[in-house]
């Protein structure tokens, strides 16, 4: 294999001097993508990527596509007798959005037909709290950018829209349908230039209204990186507001009665502020405010109070801490004589969900499962009753929803997704392996009957709280039924083990996430399951930075890396898309400690001159208003610059997508191409 001739990349000398420590940025010129030096070496960059050798791409193209071809099907919300869902027929490229009652289903939003280029996304959606309007958020491109509609469900008639700068806005319906809180950013007039993405307040909106005469509620003053939350209880009494800085994993807490003080001027008590936890609130129909908090407890708790007294020192466990498995979701079941409290976890990123006495938390049986795998969505009717919904997937199993009765202890299946698909026979297993400080950590691995060493993708994520949990994916039964193996590591940073581990990877403590990945690969090869020279690692996002990190510290342990939307300059993060929203998480190169940090693994800055890199794909896209796709150019320029070896750097620039949701045509074209390549460089033969 001859080396690749790469685009010319001219190096700057630029060295910026940070708390005393000189820091290069030769490809600085790259950070604009206006540049027409920029757009040149992109352009020459496609023409690299779209000539190389990817003999699988069409077997993997087609056969990830065909195992999409499931389709899809969310958990219903239930208004009175409407219930509300998403499905995705096996031919559509983005779910549709249904309501259903009494005579049938209707289509009630699709955003194909919205718009036929497949461009335009369904962010989410919120019935009013008696089923007859609606508020649904669309973005186009791929930009995350949502605009705020109000949908009339009996007639199908838009009432209300488009209300802009709405991205990442709950909408928390009053009574009656004509008044809604929720969030929206300032306009970009009315803050500092670079800081459009930030300023969010809480308003109140009156459905037929100018959003120019919104009532500001909340957030004046606060943090400009604050995310807000809002809701209002079903007899719209109660509400409560929630703030949290960034992603940090805690937030402050403030409720509201609206009968004692008006919807326009809530007067806000605090429930908790400056407190290093995450709690949320559930007012229940029985009078009871439910709490869901890592406060004191890691893997979570529920505790009950009354909404008259929400502070701490009033809250009495009802469901207290696990030893192992993580609280994820609750759902209260009150249509019998002795109503219910049904809890999910996670034990170990597999999910199960168990059955409480509501009035006094003591566990009284358990929901049967089809397998293990994994849970989501526990849905009740918000009026009460007897019945749960709840999706499930594992490795092999596509999506459904499922239905418990809690009158009978049964489960059913309530929904499978629309198309059959043929799926490859395979197991995963999950395994423990030690890091490096000793800690242990687990992986989940995919593969079919063989021994080995087998061509290996490695994927990881360690980041924000995130758990990776077992779940049908295309891209792993492609690769797995083409005879490689795939393994999903549960690295520190994420949330499989409770909040404690997202903590022992974030900040000072990132180096443990790189740890446990390279510790994960050492196990795999000294367990015979692959080898070094079969052997790819992949991630995007947080998980981008993950591999990014872990090509430059150990290039000698991987043969191939994809790195997808990845943050890898985190001297400069912040200065671009939603990066000052992370500092929470990674820190802040403006505090000297923290940049330390940052310093000491930042993927770009540690690009070594005559290392033999392994092969690697960066794949970013041109809407991405969250991670910046220069943090792939930049590093992409100098591991050009520096590979020693004759495996190739290649970048995939994607236009009209983003960081999130896409057309499934556009999600097929991108697992093909990382597929491929990924086999190329392992020795994985298709076809």
């Amino acid at each position: 294999m001859s080396r690749v001739p790469y685009p010319p990349a001219r190096r700057d000398d630029i060295v910026d001097d940070l708390h005393g420590t000189p820091v290069p940025d030769p490809y600085r010129w790259l950070e604009d993508p206006d540049d027409p030096a920029t757009k040149e070496w992109l352009d020459a960059q496609e023409t690299l990527f779209r000539s190389a050798e990817l003999e699988g791409r069409d077997h993997f193209r087609e056969r990830i596509a065909e195992l999409l071809r499931s389709g899809s099907v969310g958990t219903p919300s239930w208004r009175g007798e409407r219930r509300f869902f998403t499905r995705r027929a096996p031919d559509q490229e983005h779910p549709v959005l249904y309501v259903a009652d009494g005579n049938g289903e209707r289509v009630l939003l699709d955003p194909t037909a919205l718009d036929p280029s497949g461009l335009t996304t369904l962010d989410s959606y919120q019935p009013d709290k008696e089923g007859n309007r609606l508020a649904y958020q669309i973005s186009v491109g791929g930009d995350e950018e949502s605009r705020l509609y109000v949908v009339d469900v009996t007639t199908g008639e838009v009432v209300e829209g488009p209300i802009d700068r709405c991205r990442y806005s709950p909408v928390a319906w009053l009574p009656g349908g004509e008044a809604f809180y929720y969030v929206r950013r300032l306009a970009p007039s009315l803050v500092p230039a670079g800081e459009e993405q930030y300023h969010r307040r809480v308003y109140l909106h009156r459905v037929g209204t100018s959003p120019d005469d919104d009532v500001l509620i909340f957030g004046e003053g606060l943090e400009k990186t604050n995310y807000y939350g809002v809701s209002v209880s079903l007899d719209g009494r109660w509400l409560s507001i929630s703030a949290s800085r960034g992603t940090a994993p805690r937030n402050d807490l403030w409720v509201a009665d609206l009968v004692a003080s008006s919807p326009q001027a809530p007067e806000l008590v605090v429930v908790q502020q400056d407190v290093d936890a995450q709690t949320g609130l559930h007012f229940g129909r029985d009078g009871r405010l439910y709490v869901f908090t890592d406060l004191d407890a890691s893997r979570g708790r529920v505790c009950v109070t009354s909404p008259e007294t929400p502070g701490p020192e009033h809250w009495r466990d009802l469901i207290p801490e696990d030893a192992e498995a993580v609280l994820s979701d609750f759902a209260i079941l009150d249509g019998m004589a002795e109503p219910v409290l049904l809890v999910g976890w996670t034990r170990h990123a597999i999910g199960e969900i168990s059955v409480h006495a509501l009035e006094s938390g003591e566990r009284i049986g358990e929901v049967p499962l089809p397998g293990l795998g994994s849970i989501g969505g526990i849905s009740e009717r918000p009026e009460g009753g007897h019945e749960a919904w709840f999706s499930y997937t594992d490795g092999i199993t596509p999506t459904a929803v499922y239905h418990y009765d809690a009158l009978t202890g049964e489960t059913s299946l309530w929904e499978a997704p629309p198309g059959a698909v043929e799926v490859p026979e395979a197991t995963t297993e999950q395994v423990v392996y030690r890091s490096k400080d000793g800690t242990e950590v687990r992986m989940l691995i995919t593969s079919r009957p063989g021994s080995g060493p087998r061509p290996t993708i490695l994927y990881g994520y360690g980041g924000f709280g995130v758990p990776m949990n077992p779940g049908f994916s295309a891209t792993t039964l492609a690769w797995v039924e083409a005879g490689g193996v795939y393994v999903v590591a549960q690295l520190r940073g994420g949330g499989e083990e409770g909040e404690q581990w997202h903590r022992d990877g974030m900040l000072g403590k990132k180096q443990n996430v790189f740890d446990d990945l390279h510790a994960a690969a050492e196990h795999l090869i000294a367990t015979g399951v692959t080898s070094p020279d079969r052997l790819a690692i992949s991630g995007g996002s947080n998980g981008g930075l993950l591999v990014g990190a872990a090509l430059t510290q150990r290039p000698d342990l991987y043969a191939a890396v994809v790195c997808l939307a990845p943050l890898l300059d985190m001297v400069r993060y912040e200065k671009f898309g939603l990066g000052a929203t992370w500092n929470v998480e990674y820190g802040s190169a403006d505090v000297p400690e923290e940049f330390a940090w940052l310093w000491s693994y930042s993927p770009y800055h540690h690009v070594r001159e005559g290392v033999s890199y392994p092969a690697t794909l960066f794949a970013v896209f041109a809407s991405d208003t969250r991670v910046h796709p220069l943090h792939a150019w930049k590093m992409a320029a100098a591991l050009q610059h520096a590979q020693a070896g004759d495996r190739p750097i290649l970048l995939r620039n994607e236009t009209e997508v983003g960081h999130g949701a896409r057309a499934v045509s556009r999600s097929v074209e991108l697992s093909a191409d990382q597929l491929a390549f990924m086999a190329r460089h392992t020795g994985l033969k298709v076809g």
